[in-house]
């Protein structure tokens, strides 16, 4: 018979129970490493729901602005066409026009694909030299060739798009100009824009309207600055600075 006080046996317990130490801290650790797992998983599939969620809601959203974008088209725009014929004088069928052209640019904008800079500058250049012939008045639109040819999402396209057409409007509106210039060029990674009619600075109406403070807005979603500044003939500089890597809502 062995003696289970010998060093062989008390050896082989120990051995015994280091094993079963071991095969225990094993299982420990599988099992951790199965709720990590489980955990990592379940966190990945919470992303996902949560995506898939908002892309839902983004679906619906775009879905519901074409909705509302078709009916401002149909119903408003075939109002305005009707006025366009109806006005008692060209001056009025003029300003019909004008609204009418403002309304079809804004339903474009609102369906068209991200672009470039240089894209969106030249349609923004005809779309304006347009608006001035129809009003009698002429554009000086000066741009730098050199002017980096960036890709623009969606939001920066329409904020863009609806500041410089917000300042050629208003300089319509008010000014009583002859010639509106539009000079763009880049400066330390900083696009600059200014917007100068050869009418008269009021100083006094500047900043008080909903068209210049939504100008405001925009720029600060584009992370730039807007400012207004009598022009060297008497007229409104308009300056627009817009970091070419500018932040958007």
């Amino acid at each position: 018979m062995v003696n289970p006080g010998t060093p062989l046996n008390i050896s082989l317990l120990l051995v015994l129970a280091l094993a079963g130490l071991a095969w225990g801290a094993w299982q420990w650790m599988r099992r951790r490493r199965e709720r990590l797992r489980w955990h990592a998983e379940m966190q990945q599939l919470q992303r996902q729901h949560e995506s898939l969620q908002h892309q839902a809601r983004q679906h619906a959203a775009a879905a519901e602005r074409e909705r509302i974008y078709r009916d401002l088209h149909d119903d408003l725009g075939a109002r305005l066409l009707d006025l366009v014929y109806a006005a008692p004088d060209a001056a009025l069928a003029g300003q019909a026009r004008q609204a009418l052209q403002t309304l079809r640019a804004l339903v474009a904008d609102a369906q068209r694909p991200p672009t470039t800079l240089r894209q969106l500058l030249g349609e923004l250049a005809a779309e304006t030299d347009n608006r001035l012939r129809s009003a009698g008045r002429e554009l000086l639109w000066e741009q730098d060739p050199n002017l980096p040819d960036l890709p623009l999402d969606q939001a920066t396209t329409l904020q863009l798009a609806r500041i410089v057409r917000e300042a050629v409007t208003n300089a319509l509106r008010h000014a009583a100009l002859r010639w509106l210039r539009v000079r763009l060029y880049e400066m330390d990674g900083v696009l600059m824009c200014d917007v100068t009619d050869d009418g008269h600075f009021e100083d006094a109406n500047i900043g008080s309207g909903t068209g210049t403070r939504s100008m405001r807005a925009r720029a600060d979603d584009l992370g730039g600055q807007i400012a207004w500044h009598p022009g060297t003939l008497g007229g409104t500089k308009v300056t627009l600075r817009v970091p070419l890597a500018a932040p958007h809502g």
